[in-house]
């Protein structure tokens, strides 16, 4: 700790690159997708909060080419200007990936922000810069940051539940010669409806229901049939248009696997759903 310490307060020990007062801008970019906070840190890059529906903040650290810095980086709470006498607090260790960036855990991502909310500066403590053998710090400014920070929180608050990678591919499975709809098939089947209506992309969502191989070819070809638009009849209830929707069954024609054991048929009862963008 005594010798972070010094790397905090003696001038001239490592390099830095910090917004002063003067030039800390955030920026929010805001959408029902996504949460962009950032700020340019000069002559270094970018730094980058990122919360994207469904999921928990990540914070990215971009340079700009030819600043040579890679392996572990200690990451620190130090002191804004403005707070003399408060020491630097160290939240973890992380590292530069092959490209040059860093992605930090989303555990110190959520504390890196708490540190700017409390007028704190997150900084990323680095050894050997360019291969000089010498230090280099490279902080986020805390000036400026409460009222960005007031947009970034509305904009999460009004995220979608999900993004498209979650629900992109799903399969809701069935008990044997059912095709009512669960309740936990209804929850998931709510939030593929939400997203759909939220992302114009979307061009087509394809409901493919199937079955297993136990009984009568023709019956279980009636099965997936009803599986498949009791899913296709949830969907536009909930607002999805019917041009969007693609419905085939298939019966038996196509299992999860080969094998004719009890997993395999409990897994092959099923309807997939399945958003295909541009």
């Amino acid at each position: 700790m005594l010798t972070l310490l010094l790397m905090f307060s003696l001038p001239g020990f490592a390099a830095g690159y910090a917004a002063s007062i003067e030039q800390s801008k955030w920026e929010l970019v805001a959408s029902k997708f996504s949460c962009r906070l950032s700020q340019q840190i000069p002559l270094f890059g970018d730094g980058e909060f990122n919360q994207e529906a469904g999921e928990t903040v990540r914070f990215t650290l971009k340079p700009l080419q030819g600043h040579g810095l890679k392996g572990q980086v200690q990451l620190m709470e130090g002191a804004s200007p403005w707070q003399p006498g408060i020491a630097p607090r160290e939240i973890g260790e992380v590292t530069f990936t092959s490209n040059g960036t860093i992605a930090v855990p989303t555990g110190y991502s959520q504390q890196m922000l708490a540190s700017l909310f409390r007028g704190r500066m997150p900084t990323f403590l680095a050894q050997n810069w360019a291969d000089t053998g010498e230090s280099v710090r490279i902080a986020l400014s805390a000036a400026n940051f409460p009222p960005a920070y007031a947009a970034y929180a509305d904009c999460i608050a009004d995220l979608l539940p999900v993004n498209y990678r979650q629900i992109a591919r799903t399969a809701v499975l069935f008990p044997s010669a059912q095709w009512k709809l669960s309740d936990s098939t209804k929850a998931r089947l709510d939030l593929i409806a939400i997203y759909v209506n939220n992302d114009d992309s979307v061009k087509t969502v394809f409901v493919d229901g199937h079955s297993d191989a136990q009984g009568r070819r023709l019956a279980n070809r009636d099965l997936s049939k009803k599986r498949a638009e009791a899913v296709t009849s949830y969907l536009e209830k909930k607002g999805v248009s019917p041009d969007r929707i693609t419905t085939r069954y298939h019966g038996e024609r196509y299992p999860v696997a080969q094998k004719n054991d009890r997993q395999t048929r409990d897994r092959s009862r099923r309807v997939t759903i399945r958003l295909d963008r541009n």
